[in-house]
């Protein structure tokens, strides 16, 4: 597998966004979770604190909704990326492929003090799931390992204390504490076992202390257009570095402070990056895994599972790649609260 090197004045993009063994993206976690190291996580990311899924009366409208767009289409597109901003939807989970389940399950809640949430066995599919977390799928964003990850990133009130306990449980830190090249924010760089980065970064407490996912991305207002119009996401910030040649924007469904949040980065010259086979996919929850795929069509992207249930749990989801080759799956809102049960 191949590894992205970048000249060190690429910056922090190229620092997250170069994983080994091979490219993947960045996993951003808060040191006012990790640092606790007693908060608990999963292998799976799933959902984030803000825009809890409710059901009750409102579901059977929803459904019988989902079940009629089967054969729907919008009457155009304003009307379509109008209902994708109207849309249920909020970031559940990140997949990552893992070597050794067990393995990573340990470091996951050793190290950075996440849950073992669940695990779920496809043998149709032929794969595992565990979902790891800091707290519980319905509300929150997880990490899910697949025995079938990008750098991420997550949020402690203390850095170097957090550093010190991954490094006392026996996981790797490969950039010790110290502040963002061209910022005042303390954060560190610490490996799991299958070589996925995460980025441990000061920030007081936080409902969500798995903060971000990277992707790089070759085009960054051609990423940015995409997420907004296919995935109903809003551009939260966007940020130019010209000293270390990197800019990143931040997309999501709410506040950076309150919910998990996508960052786009573009590394100044790169236009395309080795995605390697470790990466999985992010994972959203929608109301209509239908209109959805047909959102993403007329945005230009590319559906590459078409809407249905999955084979031996029957969630429906839908599978779609943006313009850089990433790959996202909408989940029914209603068939995953099902799946926690």
């Amino acid at each position: 597998m191949r590894t992205l090197t970048l000249p060190a004045s690429a910056g922090r993009g190229a620092v997250a966004c170069a994983a080994a063994p091979v490219l993947r993206r960045s996993l951003l976690l808060s040191t006012a979770a990790a640092g606790a190291a007693a908060l608990q996580s999963e292998l799976q990311v799933s959902g984030t604190t803000a825009r809890p899924l409710r059901l009750g009366a409102a579901a059977s409208k929803i459904r019988a909704s989902a079940d009629a767009a089967q054969a729907a289409t919008f009457a155009s597109t304003d009307e379509a990326f109008a209902w994708s901003k109207k849309d249920n939807r909020r970031l559940l989970h990140v997949v990552y492929r893992v070597g050794d389940l067990d393995k990573t399950i340990k470091f996951y809640t050793e190290c950075l003090g996440m849950k073992l949430l669940r695990k779920r066995d496809i043998p149709e599919e032929k794969y595992t799931n565990a979902f790891l977390g800091y707290g519980p799928e319905d509300t929150n964003f997880v990490i899910t390992g697949s025995t079938n990850m990008t750098s991420a990133q997550v949020s402690a009130t203390s850095v170097a204390r957090t550093v010190e306990l991954i490094r006392a449980k026996g996981g790797k830190v490969t950039r010790e504490p110290g502040p963002v090249k061209g910022g005042n924010t303390v954060i560190a760089f610490v490996e799991d076992p299958d070589g996925y980065k995460f980025e441990i970064i000061q920030r007081p407490g936080t409902p969500e202390p798995l903060c971000q996912v990277m992707l790089c991305v070759g085009d960054l207002d051609r990423a940015i257009s995409f997420y907004e119009k296919a995935c109903g996401m809003e551009l939260l910030r966007k940020r130019d570095n010209p000293e270390y040649k990197y800019t990143v924007a931040m997309m999501g469904y709410g506040p950076e402070e309150k919910n998990a949040v996508l960052e786009l980065t573009y590394n100044y010259g790169v236009t395309e990056y080795d995605k390697g086979n470790a990466y999985a996919q992010i994972a959203i929850g929608t109301d209509d895994v239908y209109r959805t795929a047909e959102v993403v069509r007329l945005s230009g992207g590319k559906v590459v599972r078409e809407p249905g249930p999955l084979p031996g749990i029957n969630t429906k989801i839908t599978s779609i790649v943006d313009p850089d080759g990433w790959k996202s799956v909408f989940v029914d809102n209603i068939d995953f609260a099902k799946e926690l049960e």
